[in-house]
Protein backbone atom coordinates (compact mmCIF):
# COMPACT_ATOMS: atom_id res chain seq x y z
CA UNK A 1 0.00 0.00 0.00
CA UNK A 2 1.49 3.64 -0.69
CA UNK A 3 2.17 5.89 2.39
CA UNK A 4 0.81 9.21 1.89
CA UNK A 5 3.06 11.89 3.55
CA UNK A 6 1.20 15.05 4.42
CA UNK A 7 3.37 17.90 4.86
CA UNK A 8 3.44 19.40 8.22
CA UNK A 9 3.16 23.39 8.53
CA UNK A 10 7.17 23.31 10.27
CA UNK A 11 8.88 20.99 6.96
CA UNK A 12 11.19 22.35 4.53
CA UNK A 13 11.99 21.18 1.28
CA UNK A 14 15.60 19.67 0.58
CA UNK A 15 15.46 22.47 -2.80
CA UNK A 16 15.80 24.69 0.53
CA UNK A 17 18.39 23.41 2.61
CA UNK A 18 22.24 24.77 3.33
CA UNK A 19 25.40 22.66 2.22
CA UNK A 20 28.02 21.33 4.46
CA UNK A 21 31.00 23.37 3.73
CA UNK A 22 29.35 27.14 5.58
CA UNK A 23 28.14 24.99 8.54
CA UNK A 24 30.74 24.99 10.83
CA UNK A 25 31.78 28.57 11.56
CA UNK A 26 30.20 29.98 14.77
CA UNK A 27 31.58 32.55 17.11
CA UNK A 28 34.39 34.45 16.86
CA UNK A 29 34.38 35.65 20.44
CA UNK A 30 38.10 35.88 21.18
CA UNK A 31 37.66 39.00 19.30
CA UNK A 32 35.20 40.41 21.55
CA UNK A 33 38.09 40.05 24.11
CA UNK A 34 40.93 41.45 23.99
CA UNK A 35 42.29 39.02 26.55
CA UNK A 36 41.27 35.61 24.49
CA UNK A 37 42.13 37.42 21.29
CA UNK A 38 45.86 38.32 22.31
CA UNK A 39 46.28 35.00 24.37
CA UNK A 40 44.89 32.37 22.55
CA UNK A 41 44.72 33.39 18.85
CA UNK A 42 48.47 34.52 18.74
CA UNK A 43 49.91 32.16 21.82
CA UNK A 44 48.16 28.89 20.46
CA UNK A 45 46.42 28.84 17.28
CA UNK A 46 49.75 31.32 15.59
CA UNK A 47 47.92 32.57 12.26
CA UNK A 48 46.31 29.64 10.90
CA UNK A 49 45.23 28.89 7.34
CA UNK A 50 42.89 31.58 6.21
CA UNK A 51 41.09 29.82 3.22
CA UNK A 52 39.85 26.34 3.27
CA UNK A 53 41.52 23.18 2.13
CA UNK A 54 41.21 22.61 -1.48
CA UNK A 55 40.32 19.10 -0.97
CA UNK A 56 38.59 18.21 1.93
CA UNK A 57 40.28 16.09 4.70
CA UNK A 58 39.05 12.42 3.92
CA UNK A 59 36.33 11.09 6.19
CA UNK A 60 37.05 7.42 7.99
CA UNK A 61 34.27 4.70 6.92
CA UNK A 62 34.01 1.09 9.26
CA UNK A 63 32.82 -1.66 7.97
CA UNK A 64 29.64 -0.70 10.05
CA UNK A 65 28.98 2.32 8.70
CA UNK A 66 29.30 1.56 4.88
CA UNK A 67 26.23 -0.33 6.08
CA UNK A 68 24.45 2.67 7.52
CA UNK A 69 25.25 5.42 5.13
CA UNK A 70 23.55 7.07 3.75
CA UNK A 71 20.19 6.19 6.09
CA UNK A 72 16.31 6.56 5.29
CA UNK A 73 15.31 10.39 5.29
CA UNK A 74 12.30 10.74 7.66
CA UNK A 75 10.47 13.02 5.65
CA UNK A 76 8.30 14.41 8.38
CA UNK A 77 11.32 17.17 8.47
CA UNK A 78 11.98 19.26 5.07
CA UNK A 79 13.31 22.47 4.80
CA UNK A 80 11.98 26.24 3.13
CA UNK A 81 15.19 26.67 1.63
CA UNK A 82 18.32 25.14 -0.34
CA UNK A 83 20.85 22.61 1.30
CA UNK A 84 24.24 24.17 2.05
CA UNK A 85 26.79 22.85 -0.11
CA UNK A 86 28.93 20.23 1.41
CA UNK A 87 31.94 22.04 0.73
CA UNK A 88 30.89 25.26 2.27
CA UNK A 89 29.29 23.88 5.38
CA UNK A 90 32.52 21.52 6.15
CA UNK A 91 35.24 24.59 6.04
CA UNK A 92 33.21 26.61 8.46
CA UNK A 93 33.00 25.58 11.24
CA UNK A 94 32.70 26.43 14.96
CA UNK A 95 34.66 24.16 17.09
CA UNK A 96 36.26 26.48 19.61
CA UNK A 97 38.51 23.76 20.76
CA UNK A 98 40.60 23.43 17.71
CA UNK A 99 40.43 27.55 16.93
CA UNK A 100 38.46 30.46 16.88
CA UNK A 101 38.37 30.99 13.24
CA UNK A 102 35.76 29.53 11.33
CA UNK A 103 38.45 27.88 8.88
CA UNK A 104 40.68 26.71 11.94
CA UNK A 105 38.78 23.38 12.50
CA UNK A 106 39.08 21.86 9.76
CA UNK A 107 42.30 21.92 9.84
CA UNK A 108 43.35 20.81 13.25
CA UNK A 109 40.27 18.46 14.46
CA UNK A 110 41.81 15.93 12.44
CA UNK A 111 44.32 15.29 15.14
CA UNK A 112 40.96 14.12 17.57
CA UNK A 113 41.44 10.25 17.56
CA UNK A 114 37.81 9.39 17.32
CA UNK A 115 38.49 5.29 17.64
CA UNK A 116 37.55 3.94 20.30
CA UNK A 117 34.89 6.34 21.24
CA UNK A 118 32.57 5.62 24.32
CA UNK A 119 29.52 8.14 25.99
CA UNK A 120 29.34 7.31 29.49
CA UNK A 121 25.58 8.09 30.45
CA UNK A 122 24.58 8.48 34.52
CA UNK A 123 23.75 10.57 37.10
CA UNK A 124 19.71 10.36 37.93
CA UNK A 125 18.88 7.04 36.27
CA UNK A 126 17.92 3.65 36.95
CA UNK A 127 20.33 1.41 34.49
CA UNK A 128 23.75 4.17 34.02
CA UNK A 129 24.99 2.79 31.20
CA UNK A 130 28.46 3.23 29.26
CA UNK A 131 27.77 3.18 25.35
CA UNK A 132 30.32 2.36 22.82
CA UNK A 133 29.62 4.23 19.62
CA UNK A 134 29.27 1.51 17.19
CA UNK A 135 27.08 -0.55 19.50
CA UNK A 136 24.83 2.98 19.20
CA UNK A 137 25.42 2.59 15.18
CA UNK A 138 24.25 -0.86 15.63
CA UNK A 139 21.16 -0.11 17.77
CA UNK A 140 19.60 2.85 17.54
CA UNK A 141 16.98 3.74 14.77
CA UNK A 142 19.31 5.46 12.51
CA UNK A 143 18.04 8.36 10.23
CA UNK A 144 18.64 11.66 8.21
CA UNK A 145 16.80 14.53 9.08
CA UNK A 146 17.44 17.82 7.41
CA UNK A 147 17.38 20.66 9.88
CA UNK A 148 17.85 24.52 9.49
CA UNK A 149 20.47 25.48 11.67
CA UNK A 150 20.86 29.27 13.25
CA UNK A 151 23.93 30.60 14.58
CA UNK A 152 24.24 33.25 17.61
CA UNK A 153 26.57 35.43 15.32
CA UNK A 154 23.41 35.85 12.39
CA UNK A 155 24.24 33.33 10.14
CA UNK A 156 22.41 30.14 9.23
CA UNK A 157 22.87 26.81 7.60
CA UNK A 158 20.40 23.90 6.05
CA UNK A 159 22.36 20.64 6.98
CA UNK A 160 20.98 16.86 6.35
CA UNK A 161 21.89 14.82 9.60
CA UNK A 162 21.64 11.71 10.21
CA UNK A 163 21.37 10.16 14.01
CA UNK A 164 18.67 9.23 16.06
CA UNK A 165 16.34 10.51 18.40
CA UNK A 166 17.87 11.20 21.84
CA UNK A 167 14.78 10.33 23.63
CA UNK A 168 15.79 6.82 22.37
CA UNK A 169 18.96 6.63 24.36
CA UNK A 170 17.42 8.37 27.40
CA UNK A 171 15.41 5.42 27.49
CA UNK A 172 17.91 2.91 27.42
CA UNK A 173 18.92 4.69 31.04
CA UNK A 174 15.59 5.29 32.48
CA UNK A 175 15.35 8.73 33.90
CA UNK A 176 14.77 9.05 37.46
CA UNK A 177 11.50 11.13 38.76
CA UNK A 178 13.78 13.76 40.65
CA UNK A 179 16.22 14.31 37.34
CA UNK A 180 15.63 17.64 35.36
CA UNK A 181 17.94 18.89 33.26
CA UNK A 182 20.59 16.50 31.06
CA UNK A 183 24.39 18.04 31.34
CA UNK A 184 26.57 17.23 28.28
CA UNK A 185 30.30 16.97 28.21
CA UNK A 186 33.04 16.62 25.44
CA UNK A 187 36.62 15.40 25.97
CA UNK A 188 39.29 17.59 26.97
CA UNK A 189 42.49 16.61 25.83
CA UNK A 190 44.64 20.24 25.71
CA UNK A 191 47.78 18.93 23.70
CA UNK A 192 45.18 17.54 21.16
CA UNK A 193 42.98 20.38 21.03
CA UNK A 194 45.04 23.55 21.65
CA UNK A 195 42.13 25.92 22.13
CA UNK A 196 41.85 24.02 25.55
CA UNK A 197 45.10 25.22 26.28
CA UNK A 198 43.43 28.51 27.94
CA UNK A 199 43.32 27.36 31.02
CA UNK A 200 41.55 30.70 32.44
CA UNK A 201 38.69 29.14 30.28
CA UNK A 202 35.77 26.80 31.76
CA UNK A 203 37.32 23.73 30.00
CA UNK A 204 35.89 20.73 29.04
CA UNK A 205 32.82 22.06 26.95
CA UNK A 206 29.78 21.61 28.73
CA UNK A 207 26.31 21.79 27.62
CA UNK A 208 22.75 21.56 29.07
CA UNK A 209 18.99 21.01 28.43
CA UNK A 210 16.18 20.75 30.61
CA UNK A 211 14.88 16.84 30.88
CA UNK A 212 11.54 17.97 28.98
CA UNK A 213 13.31 19.49 25.90
CA UNK A 214 16.20 16.32 25.83
CA UNK A 215 13.16 14.74 25.37
CA UNK A 216 11.40 16.63 22.67
CA UNK A 217 11.20 14.61 18.98
CA UNK A 218 13.40 17.19 17.92
CA UNK A 219 16.29 17.04 20.00
CA UNK A 220 18.48 14.70 17.67
CA UNK A 221 22.58 12.54 18.68
CA UNK A 222 23.71 13.17 15.16
CA UNK A 223 26.12 10.63 14.10
CA UNK A 224 26.79 11.32 10.22
CA UNK A 225 26.09 14.46 7.29
CA UNK A 226 25.79 14.20 4.26
CA UNK A 227 25.43 10.95 3.82
CA UNK A 228 28.74 9.72 5.58
CA UNK A 229 29.86 10.08 9.08
CA UNK A 230 30.61 13.07 10.86
CA UNK A 231 33.74 14.34 10.04
CA UNK A 232 35.86 15.43 12.72
CA UNK A 233 35.29 19.23 12.58
CA UNK A 234 31.59 18.50 12.64
CA UNK A 235 32.21 17.10 15.87
CA UNK A 236 32.68 13.55 14.83
CA UNK A 237 31.67 10.51 16.31
CA UNK A 238 28.60 12.04 17.73
CA UNK A 239 27.41 15.30 18.47
CA UNK A 240 24.13 17.21 19.91
CA UNK A 241 21.47 18.97 17.25
CA UNK A 242 18.91 20.93 18.47
CA UNK A 243 17.47 23.11 15.68
CA UNK A 244 15.26 25.72 17.54
CA UNK A 245 18.60 26.43 19.18
CA UNK A 246 21.67 28.97 18.98
CA UNK A 247 24.48 26.90 17.85
CA UNK A 248 26.52 26.78 20.16
CA UNK A 249 23.98 24.46 22.73
CA UNK A 250 24.76 21.76 19.82
CA UNK A 251 27.86 20.51 21.94
CA UNK A 252 30.53 18.32 19.78
CA UNK A 253 32.38 14.96 20.43
CA UNK A 254 30.18 14.08 23.39
CA UNK A 255 31.73 11.79 25.96
CA UNK A 256 29.43 12.07 28.92
CA UNK A 257 26.32 12.62 29.81
CA UNK A 258 24.74 12.98 32.79
CA UNK A 259 20.76 13.51 34.55
CA UNK A 260 20.63 16.22 37.08
CA UNK A 261 18.30 17.90 39.31
CA UNK A 262 19.67 21.22 39.28
CA UNK A 263 20.68 23.78 35.76
CA UNK A 264 24.20 22.63 34.98
CA UNK A 265 26.79 25.62 34.60
CA UNK A 266 28.01 25.43 30.82
CA UNK A 267 30.89 26.98 28.83
CA UNK A 268 29.54 29.82 27.36
CA UNK A 269 27.13 30.63 30.03
CA UNK A 270 29.87 30.87 32.07
CA UNK A 271 32.28 32.41 30.17
CA UNK A 272 29.62 35.52 29.19
CA UNK A 273 26.51 34.87 30.24
CA UNK A 274 25.02 38.36 29.17
CA UNK A 275 25.77 36.76 25.20
CA UNK A 276 25.10 33.38 25.59
CA UNK A 277 22.41 32.59 27.76
CA UNK A 278 21.13 28.93 29.23
CA UNK A 279 17.95 28.34 26.99
CA UNK A 280 19.29 30.25 24.01
CA UNK A 281 16.09 29.68 22.04
CA UNK A 282 16.39 31.37 18.53
CA UNK A 283 14.34 34.73 18.66
CA UNK A 284 14.43 37.66 16.73
CA UNK A 285 12.55 39.58 19.44
CA UNK A 286 15.43 39.18 22.03
CA UNK A 287 18.59 40.94 20.22
CA UNK A 288 22.47 39.94 21.20
CA UNK A 289 23.88 42.33 23.21
CA UNK A 290 26.44 43.30 19.85
CA UNK A 291 23.63 42.94 17.08
CA UNK A 292 19.73 42.47 16.14
CA UNK A 293 18.87 39.08 16.04
CA UNK A 294 16.07 39.80 13.40
CA UNK A 295 18.06 39.18 10.16
CA UNK A 296 19.99 35.96 8.94
CA UNK A 297 22.72 35.42 6.62
CA UNK A 298 22.94 32.45 4.67
CA UNK A 299 26.53 30.63 4.14
CA UNK A 300 26.99 30.39 0.95
CA UNK A 301 24.65 32.45 -0.78
CA UNK A 302 25.27 35.35 1.17
CA UNK A 303 21.08 35.86 1.49
CA UNK A 304 19.59 37.72 3.91
CA UNK A 305 16.04 35.94 5.49
CA UNK A 306 14.13 37.27 8.53
CA UNK A 307 14.69 35.17 11.45
CA UNK A 308 12.30 32.69 12.32
CA UNK A 309 10.88 31.99 16.51
CA UNK A 310 12.49 29.16 17.27
CA UNK A 311 13.99 28.32 13.92
CA UNK A 312 10.69 27.56 12.67
CA UNK A 313 9.73 24.90 14.64
CA UNK A 314 7.38 26.67 16.95
CA UNK A 315 4.94 24.72 16.81
CA UNK A 316 6.73 21.55 18.37
CA UNK A 317 8.21 23.47 20.90
CA UNK A 318 6.58 26.41 21.93
CA UNK A 319 4.75 24.38 24.23
CA UNK A 320 8.16 23.70 26.70
CA UNK A 321 8.21 27.45 27.30
CA UNK A 322 4.67 28.24 28.51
Amino acid sequence: MAQIHIKKEWKISENLATSESVYLRRREFLKGTALTTAATASTFYGCGPSTPPKVLPEVEWSELEKSIYPATRNLSYELDRPLTPENIASTYNNFYEFGSDKTDPVHYAQKLNIRPWEIKVGGLVNIPKTFDIQDLLKTMPMEERLYRLRCVEAWAMAVPWTGFPFKELLKQVEPKLEATHVRFETFYTPFTAQGQLAFWEPWPYVEGLTLKEAMNDLTFLATGIYGHPLPKQHGAPIRLVVPWKYGFKNIKSIIKIELVDYRPATFWNTLQGLEYSFTANVNPRIPHPRWPQTREKMIGTGEIRPTILYNGYEKFVANLYK
